[in-house]
């Protein structure tokens, strides 16, 4: 699974670090999220999943290994 996160559509709402905070920060100045890692582990797939679903911006999508 790969990340990628548009940051000019992020509205700082913080729900994708609340669901991984191992994946996702929020910058310090504009609260605007970060990935800590493009690429997570299995382990973290499912959260990473719900938090691209509940991103009110649809700032967070995923692209699926085949």
């Amino acid at each position: 699974m790969k990340i990628l996160l548009d940051q000019d559509r992020c509205v700082a709402s913080g729900q994708c670090v609340m669901t991984d905070p191992d994946v996702f920060d929020q910058r310090d100045e504009d609260g605007v999220a970060i990935l800590l890692t493009p690429s997570p582990n299995p382990a973290h797939h499912t959260a990473v999943r719900e938090a691209a679903a509940i991103c009110p911006a649809a700032a967070i999508q995923l692209a699926e290994d085949q």
